[in-house]
């Protein structure tokens, strides 16, 4: 079984590993991008419409890493008679949607 809920660490397939991975990689290279467009005194709109850019690949990566939790960690938690994970479900939810 894969832990991740009491243990706070996951193992994760070679797949999982490298989308999160590549989905961080193009997230820091945008943040690079926002921090060159302020020295290089870019337009406040065009620096926002990038920013923008950011927040949602940053949301993109959430929504696969949570939808990863919960297929494995949230399920297997639940079939081996964990309910309480159910719980940390709804709170990291109530914190993402803040």
């Amino acid at each position: 079984m894969e832990e991740c809920c009491c243990q706070k660490t996951k193992v994760r397939t070679d797949e999982e590993y490298k989308s999160l991975m590549n989905r961080l990689n193009r997230i820091e290279g945008q943040i690079r991008g926002l921090k060159g467009m302020l020295e290089k005194n870019a337009y406040c709109p065009d620096i926002l419409t990038q920013a923008a850019a950011a927040n949602a690949a940053v949301n993109a990566f959430c929504k696969e890493l949570l939808a990863d939790h919960i297929r494995t960690c949230v399920a297997e938690n639940i079939r081996a008679g964990n309910d309480e994970v159910i719980d940390e479900l709804v709170r990291t939810m109530q914190k993402l949607m803040k």
